[in-house]
Formats: C-alpha cells, sequence, structure tokens
C-alpha cells in the first residue's frame, strides 16, 4: 500500500464527488489515505483509510465499490449523508446478514437516487446494515410494494468491526427528509 500521488488523490476526490456529491470526496478520501494499484495495469484498484478497505475502484465503469467501513465514514462525517436508503427495522437483522431490500420495506430513500447507484443501506434508527447498488430509483423505492429495491453487495455482520470507525459506538445518521434538488 502506497500513498497516492497529488493528482490520484484529486482524481479519487473527484470520483467521490461525482458518485455522491460535492464534498463527500474530501471527506471519504483525505491525505492519510493508502492506495494499492494494479500490477498489470498501475491504475488504483482499492483504497484503504487505517489499514481498512474503504472502496474499490470498479475497472468497469470507473466508479466507486463502497465497503461498510466506507459508508461508516461517510455517515459519521456528514449529516444528511447521499444515497441512503432507511428499511423498516423488523428486517434489519435480515439486510445486515446480507439479504437484498426488498422496496416493500422501504421507509425512505434518496429521492436523486437512480439504478444501478451505490446505496448505503439503514434501519430506522441510523444504524449502517450494509452497502449496495439500487434497482429501483430513490422515487420508486417507497412507493412499489413489490420487488428488488436494492441488490445488497455486503452486509455489516459480514465484515467484523465495521461499526466502529472512529469510536466503539454505532453509526447512526438522522433520519431526514430527502434533499432538495
Amino acid at each position: 500500500m502506497d500513498r497516492p500521488s497529488n493528482s490520484q488523490l484529486r482524481k479519487l476526490v473527484g470520483i467521490g464527488n461525482y458518485q455522491f456529491g460535492r464534498g463527500v470526496g474530501a471527506v471519504l478520501f483525505d491525505k492519510k489515505v493508502r492506495i494499492e494499484c494494479s500490477r498489470r495495469t498501475g491504475r488504483i484498484r482499492y483504497v484503504y483509510a487505517q489499514d481498512r478497505l474503504i472502496a474499490t475502484l470498479r475497472a468497469k465503469d470507473g466508479c466507486l465499490a463502497l465497503t461498510p467501513f466506507g459508508a461508516s465514514i461517510i455517515l459519521s462525517k456528514i449529516e444528511n449523508a447521499p444515497n441512503v436508503v432507511v428499511v423498516q427495522s423488523d428486517v434489519a437483522e435480515a439486510v445486515r446478514a446480507g439479504g437484498d431490500v426488498f422496496a416493500k420495506h422501504v421507509v425512505q430513500a434518496d429521492r436523486e437516487l437512480r439504478p444501478a447507484e451505490e446505496v448505503i443501506v439503514t434501519d430506522e434508527e441510523g444504524l449502517l446494515l450494509g452497502v449496495g447498488f439500487a434497482v429501483l430509483s430513490g422515487r420508486e423505492m417507497p412507493a412499489f410494494k413489490r420487488g428488488v429495491a436494492v441488490k445488497l453487495r455486503t452486509g455489516s455482520d459480514q465484515v467484523v468491526g465495521v461499526a466502529a470507525h472512529a469510536s466503539a459506538k454505532p453509526v447512526r445518521t438522522p433520519l431526514s427528509p430527502p434533499r432538495q434538488a
């Protein structure tokens, strides 16, 4: 793992801002991050903070695939975090274990979400449950009563110690109204 060059850091911050909104890239990728590059192509593949993986840079589309640790950084440092889907607390255990989120269980979703975008899933109390990608738009998720809304890539139970980014407390985010366009 190496420290990123200034141009690599600018690239990561730019991708983070593009994918999650202005300012998120700088929060996620500070000067303390480390990167791992592909041996064959020399391109950035993995990004680490505190020796823990926070994101993978997908070669297919050049976007970030967050880990639960990366999502916990966003939730702990940004009020009204973007790309968040809130689900009913009674299905939290199934989602935390890695199960997909069904539309009928969605309480609230970022209205700006589009299908295939990276999603952070929390319960009604704001506890991080996992990360994945949207199947439906943010407007459709709470409106639909059938079908998968979010395909979960990783549940927070599938990674040891994800809730403890800066402290041992679980990550909480306040429920808030959707962002204004």
